[in-house]
């Protein structure tokens, strides 16, 4: 685990334009570590917002959590993430995850692990300059196939998000960080270790739905409404948790809501589980933006504090 946890701030792409600068201004300006951009189906692609809040920050670390090889080809990744790290002198990072609901596309998720693999060694070639090419068992990537362009760094971090053993034990491998998307369970975050493998560098985030406000009973509905739909099918993929045929998956151990002092001390939990970096995710508060400022404003303080 890093000696000091971080903060991470993950936005759903449903806002204009302008609401993305002024957030990635806010929480650049604030401290928060890193500023994740979901890559969602019915979303809107998350370069987009990304190279927005890159111009307008400084400090802050930024990736999209996360592209999926399957509908991005990993090429088209690979220019994406060498833009990114350009428009922000060297602060981007790449997610990458197998994804969901590709079935709406009429996509076939065949070998997904092979698929995540293959997309790996082909954007880090890519950005290395390696021309060797890539023979692939899924994608794969001719020899001699290049981007004609300046990259800012022959590497960018990289973070893996998946729930799955055999991939986060591959992830421990290769990449810089894993995401347990979906989860506040700080039970997890010791069994999570223990998958990466014995002496894994691979750092572990943690990222879920948060709602902070004054009314914690009005948070943890707000949070409850938004995880609910799949809340169930989460659930199912936590082995620390037993829960019979119909009993309720708890809230808690999905979303961190409540008010500023509530929220804070979820981190915190966290954080002492062995989680080296917690996202509050989307919607935040009553608004994104407004959620944005009380985390700013008053959940950061609290953390800071001893």
């Amino acid at each position: 685990m890093a000696s000091t946890p971080e903060l991470g701030i993950g936005l759903l792409t449903d806002q204009e334009p302008a609401v993305y600068e002024a957030i990635a201004r806010r929480v650049d300006e604030a401290g928060v570590d890193v500023l994740s951009v979901y890559n969602d189906l019915r979303y809107q692609p998350a370069i987009g917002p990304l190279l927005l809040a890159a111009r307008v920050s400084e400090r802050l670390r930024l990736g999209p959590a996360a592209l999926n090889p399957f509908t991005v080809h990993p090429y088209e990744i690979a220019g994406q993430v060498a833009m990114l790290d350009l428009a922000s002198a060297g602060r981007a990072y790449l997610g990458l995850a197998k994804g969901a609901w590709l079935d709406e596309l009429g996509i076939e998720e065949e070998r997904p692990l092979q698929g995540l693999r293959d997309a790996v060694e082909i954007v880090e070639k890519l950005l290395a300059g390696d021309e060797t090419g890539v023979p692939g068992g899924r994608f794969r990537l001719a020899p001699g196939t290049t981007l004609a362009y300046r990259r800012q760094r022959a590497r960018v971090p990289l973070m893996i998000g998946s729930w799955g053993r055999q991939t986060i034990r591959w992830a421990g491998k290769v990449a810089d960080e894993v995401k347990i998307g979906g989860t506040a369970n700080p039970d997890l975050v010791p069994l999570v270790r223990e998958w990466l493998g014995p002496g894994s560098p691979t750092r572990i985030v943690v990222g879920c739905v948060s709602v902070v406000d004054d009314d914690a009973g009005w948070a943890r509905e707000r949070a409850r409404a938004v995880v609910g739909p799949y809340l169930d099918v989460v659930a199912r993929h936590d082995p620390t948790l037993s829960l019979g045929p119909a009993e309720e998956p708890p809230l808690d151990r999905f979303a961190i809501a409540g008010t500023p002092e509530q929220v804070a001390a979820r981190v915190r939990e966290l954080w002492a589980a062995g989680a080296d970096r917690v996202e509050l995710g989307t919607p935040q508060g009553r608004t994104t933006p407004t959620g944005i400022e009380v985390i700013c404003d008053r959940v950061l303080p609290l953390l800071r504090e001893g």
